[in-house]
């Protein structure tokens, strides 16, 4: 895996901008080229800006191959251009299984070598539920509705007299940490029928479909990603929160890094849209308060009214999801209370690189030479 000791990505050297934005990743590789190992499989594209399904690949096949290593570096390079991958019927993939197929994702696309997969800061809580096997595991998040509303009960809330927003449901995984994650991969293991659906967002589209001037303004600025709930949470359950976390600078409980509002991805080298709005998102730095929620209306303005920068996933039972959460938000659908049945998903995560600009970087469109109009 080539790396960049003494020249960060594309070459720059290391340090910060004058914003105090890293430029680079010194142990990030170049953008990575794909060596054509995946071609003999099926798939389609969801939309012709995110997303892909492989709709008879088994994750496991590629795990077992002789040249695994090839494809899953292969993969993660897909994943990284498409911003999520479906796959169906992975009913034979196990948690162990599923965290190594997480954890090689992010290695062999060039994760600095110190960090590993994400542990959940709150998986001291009793409220957690066990996995399928009754067992439980600090890398594997269990998702489940219900148990989150007793884990969550510290969050504020808005009143019940107001219509839910649902824009608030929008993020980008662990960008409350100071090393967030790069790739997260969730299998559902009970869905309803219908309801519960997820949905992806590109960071790449909403970048390049933003005025040259004004990308260069967000260029300079970052954003505070607090997120408190993890810390009452612990505290009102009388527990400590983990760490570290997947990485050694994700340690401590203050869960409030600053992030750059554009970040590169390290396996294209394209720019996108990173902290600029989500759900773990609290203000955009250095600007009035007026000027930070106009910052963050833009650019949700630009996420909900652009449908084609958007995949959406109708889970089935043992479907499962990849991503690269450095180029897309996600946001679940929440309208299982409206049918029987539950919806319970077991998700791995990641950990990346300090997220940086490095200014020698292209948007998507800019660098496959796709016209924005």
């Amino acid at each position: 895996m080539p790396s960049a000791i003494e020249n960060g990505a594309n070459g720059n050297s290391n340090g910060t901008s004058s914003h105090g934005i890293p430029t680079s990743c010194p142990s990030c590789p170049t953008p990575l080229k794909y060596s054509g190992s995946l071609d003999h499989l099926p798939f389609f594209e969801i939309t012709p800006i995110i997303g892909r399904e492989y709709p008879t690949v088994k994750v496991t096949d590629i795990l077992n191959a002789p040249n695994a290593e090839e494809q899953i570096r292969d993969l993660a390079i897909i994943i990284s251009e498409r911003g999520v991958i479906f796959f169906r019927d992975q009913d034979d993939l196990n948690i162990a299984d599923q965290k190594r197929f997480c954890d090689l994702v992010g290695k062999l696309s060039g994760r600095p070598e110190e960090n590993g997969l994400h542990v959940h800061p709150i998986y001291r809580d009793p409220g957690n539920l066990t996995l399928p096997d009754g067992s439980t595991d600090e890398n594997i998040y269990v998702i489940n509705s219900e148990a989150q509303k007793k884990i969550y009960k510290t969050m504020a809330k808005r009143g019940p007299e107001e219509p839910r927003d649902l824009s608030r449901e929008w993020h980008s995984d662990s960008t409350f940490e100071t090393v967030p994650s790069d790739f997260s991969f969730l299998k559902m293991e009970e869905t309803p029928p219908h309801s519960g659906d997820t949905l992806w967002c590109s960071g790449y589209e909403v970048y390049d479909r933003i005025s040259p001037s004004f990308r260069s303004y967000l260029e300079t600025l970052t954003a505070t990603c607090a997120q408190p709930v993890f810390k009452s949470a612990a505290t009102a359950g009388n527990y400590d929160v983990m760490s570290p976390r997947g990485s050694p600078l994700n340690v401590g409980d203050d869960f409030a890094p600053s992030h750059p509002v554009v970040r590169t991805n390290r396996v294209t080298g394209w720019k996108a849209i990173f902290a600029g709005v989500g759900l773990h998102v609290t203000k955009i730095n250095g600007v009035y308060s007026y000027e930070d929620q106009m910052i963050r209306d833009y650019i949700m303005r630009l996420m909900t009214r652009n449908h084609d920068c958007i995949a959406r996933m109708k889970w089935t039972k043992n479907a499962a999801a990849i991503w690269n959460n450095t180029c897309v938000w996600h946001a679940a659908t929440p309208d299982t209370h409206l049918v029987d049945g539950n919806r319970v998903g077991v998700r791995a995560s990641s950990i990346g690189e300090v997220p940086y600009l490095d200014p020698k970087s292209k948007s998507r469109r800019e660098a496959l030479g796709i016209p924005i109009f």
